[in-house]
């Protein structure tokens, strides 16, 4: 029997159908992403072909095409199954071509799938299964069941009587009930759309003290649970501390499961009707809960890869403070604080370490050796670590900077991820003369001057943005915030002369091989004067070149387009724009009004259309100019620095260091950060938190309850009212224990926000 396969024209209708793109949007694009294109360079140096996609949408089609991919490969492999057990029927083998969804295949094929030696497989060999077909075929009043069976008893086959005979036959039914795809699909729908999710302690555990005592007792639908609150079920089960089952509603599922399945008019149906109810409670009802609790699992997964990686962008994009000379400062109490002073490109100059906070003659010593390092290499900034003596050793810089009438910005950073960048492959080569602290702190000062370039060489998952980051599928998670990066970079763009190869490993179609050469290339030959001389560095080719150049840049160079995000291939447009203009290139450039008289109707051809010469001109615009927001310093109030010092009512400044899908974390600068629950983000209902903060802006917060004795504090960013200031010390906070939602109003703020720190899955500064 023939197996037809999709076509490529098959593959195009159904990411139209799943995407609601146009073909003409899609084929282009499925045919750049298989010639090797990246996702940045489509969206950036293609929009003609794709018709202004996004990588949203670019990735989307990526991603489909990949499972529509998968899909077809299964099904081949399903049909050749089946076919080479001669039971491939037209009707079967059009059904399994026609699946657009993994689990339709394969409940199509579990009929056919090899399976263990069951109690059907038993009963068959019994010689019953034409016995549980009269059964089921049986029509008329009056059928006796029993004598029916007589003539299937044969001891020594294992039947010794009637009700053996007949319970061998319901083995065989049920297991038919069960492997059919209409029953299985049905009983799918009903319990993802009607199921309950329960918990309950383990036993052993039901008065056990844990972080999962709000899920005792415990029930929420599974199609509407939230990903965080699943993942922290889930993660309580994993420990051994709840136990968890989907509650389906039974009585209609095996109603409706009777209508789909037996004969209308059949003598038998009362005895079918149990026989059903096997099937679903002994073979369907535990393989869909298996399936559902996963559907549910990768739902929930997905959200909190998706929270993660919005607050990642964030993170990346955050505002540099440029080429200013800085001195990185690692703060320690009684191991002192390491001082790591770079250049304006984030090149090392000197370290120290200094113990301002061991009292002594040490004070005064600390005092000189920070004025000397600022002064010698004409610092313009201080980054100081938020980690541990974080706000002592700012306000220490403060005074001394003050006392000498220096007027230099001194900011908090956050050290998120910089110990494990000291000790990473990518540190060692950089420094491998330092001590891991010295790296830190030099960590901490590039961070100033470009978060980007120096968080890329960190595992995202360990800058501490994500929620229950360990709990979600890693692979989809690193996939999603390779992405993310992979966007960050190209956005941005990367300067080609002082980039890293961890940098430059991220750039559309280089890699990290082809990035080690370049810096090899560029340490022996010096820096590159025109981004055409990349085809001379060994393995770099012209594909390599096509998708990566335009997001290189090069100040000072002998191509003044080499430092805009104009491709290579546009640059005789751009200089035939100049001519026409009367004018060279680096004149069309410095003069705006020039550029405002072009009518780029005129260079329409081809495949430059009136996307690519908008992007033209707006690069000729702003050339070099960084699309990241300006950098503004952020402080603390001075008379805040303990958790001891907040009074309910108090306005402070903060910084949003996470986003979750309850709420914002705030860095207040109490070595304690302070949740901002959903419901006091603002002065209207809001669902998704990051519509109103994101990672690494700058708040204001009220504080609203402090519980010292935890480390807890509930901030709020609405207007209203607040108690007067006073001094709250381990205030009782409310647990949520029927897990249902509770209230908040301005005067009892954080019913269920006391438990969220640990209930989160965050990791907390202690």
């Amino acid at each position: 029997m023939s197996m037809n396969q999709p076509s490529a024209t098959d593959f195009i209708s159904l990411l139209q159908q799943d995407t609601g793109l146009r073909p003409r949007q899609i084929e282009p694009t499925v045919a750049l992403l298989e010639g090797g294109a990246t996702v940045p360079f489509i969206a950036r140096y293609r929009k003609e072909a794709t018709g202004e996609l996004d990588e949203v949408q670019i990735r989307l089609i990526e991603e489909r095409l990949g499972y529509f991919k998968e899909l077809d490969e299964r099904r081949r492999a399903v049909l050749k199954s089946i076919e080479e057990q001669g039971k491939l029927t037209a009707e079967l083998q059009a059904r399994i071509l026609g699946c657009r969804q993994k689990t339709e295949l394969e409940d199509l094929y579990l009929p056919f799938k090899p399976k263990r030696r069951t109690k059907a497989t038993i009963a068959r060999e019994q010689g019953l299964e034409p016995l549980a077909d009269a059964i089921f075929q049986a029509l008329g009043a009056g059928i006796d069941l029993n004598q029916l069976a007589v003539a299937y008893v044969d001891p020594e086959r294992g039947v010794a009587d009637q009700t053996a005979a007949l319970a061998g036959a319901g083995f065989i039914l049920a297991e038919r009930f069960a492997e059919a795809a209409e029953a299985r699909a049905l009983v799918r729908r009903l319990t993802w759309e009607q199921g309950v999710l329960r918990s309950q302690p383990q036993r052993g555990k039901e008065g056990a003290v844990s972080k999962y005592e709000m899920y005792y007792v415990f029930s929420e639908a599974l199609k509407t649970i939230p990903s965080h609150r699943l993942l922290a079920m889930l993660r309580g089960e994993k420990e051994e501390i709840l136990r968890l089952a989907i509650e389906a509603p039974e009585a209609e599922i095996l109603g409706r499961l009777a209508q789909l399945l037996l004969p209308k008019a059949s003598p038998c149906r009362e005895w079918l009707q149990e026989i059903i109810a096997d099937a679903y409670g002994r073979l369907i009802a535990p393989s869909i809960e298996v399936e559902l609790r996963r559907q549910a699992k990768d739902q929930a997964d997905e959200e909190a890869i998706r929270i993660f990686s919005e607050n990642l962008r964030h993170l990346l994009l955050a505002a540099p403070a440029g080429s200013r000379r800085v001195l990185g400062v690692d703060p320690g109490l009684r191991t002192g604080s390491k001082l790591a002073a770079v250049d304006e490109t984030g090149r090392f100059l000197e370290h120290l370490t200094i113990y301002p906070h061991t009292g002594g003659g040490r004070v005064d010593t600390a005092k000189q050796e920070l004025l000397r390092l600022v002064e010698q290499h004409r610092i313009e900034m201080l980054a100081i670590g938020n980690g541990t003596a974080g706000r002592e050793m700012e306000q220490f810089a403060r005074a001394c900077l003050k006392e000498r009438g220096l007027k230099l910005p001194v900011v908090m950073v956050s050290e998120a991820g910089a110990s494990v960048y000291s000790a990473s492959d990518i540190a060692r080569e950089e420094f491998p003369e330092l001590d891991l602290t010295v790296r830190g702190a030099i960590s901490i000062a590039r961070r100033l001057q470009d978060p980007l370039a120096e968080l890329v060489k960190v595992d995202p998952k360990s800058i501490g943005v994500g929620q229950y980051q360990h709990d979600v599928g890693q692979g989809a998670l690193k996939k999603a915030l390779d992405q993310v990066v992979e966007s960050c970079v190209n956005y941005v763009g990367v300067d080609l002369n002082t980039a890293s190869w961890a940098l430059l490993g991220v750039v559309s179609g280089i890699g990290p091989a082809l990035a080690k050469a370049i810096v090899e290339y560029r340490d022996a030959q010096g820096a590159f004067s025109e981004r055409k001389q990349l085809l001379k560095v060994p393995r770099f080719g012209k594909k390599a070149f096509e998708q990566a150049a335009g997001f290189l840049r090069i100040r000072g160079g002998a191509q003044l387009l080499d430092n805009t995000a104009v491709h290579p291939e546009r640059y005789t447009l751009v200089e035939r724009m100049a001519r026409d203009a009367g004018v060279n290139v680096a004149a069309l450039i410095a003069q705006p009004g020039l550029l405002e008289q072009i009518d780029i109707n005129r260079y329409v051809a081809g495949d430059v259309g009136l996307p690519t010469l908008r992007d033209i001109l707006a690069e000729l615009k702003k050339p070099g100019r960084d699309p990241r927001e300006s950098f503004v310093a952020a402080g603390f109030r001075e008379d805040v620095m303990e958790i001891g010092d907040l009074k309910v009512g108090m306005s402070l400044n903060g910084i949003v260091t996470n986003v979750a899908a309850f709420g914002a974390f705030v860095d207040i600068g109490v070595h304690q950060d302070g949740l901002v629950h959903v419901s006091q983000l603002a002065d209207r209902f809001v669902k998704d938190p990051n519509e109103v903060v994101r990672v690494g802006q700058q708040v204001q917060v009220r504080v609203l309850e402090v519980d010292a004795q935890r480390k807890r504090i509930a901030l709020t960013m609405r207007k209203g009212e607040i108690k007067a200031e006073g001094k709250t010390e381990g205030s009782p906070v409310p647990r949520e224990a029927s897990g249902k939602k509770q209230k908040t109003s301005a005067s009892n703020p954080t019913t269920d926000l006391a438990a969220a720190l640990e209930k989160s899955g965050f990791r907390v500064k202690r």
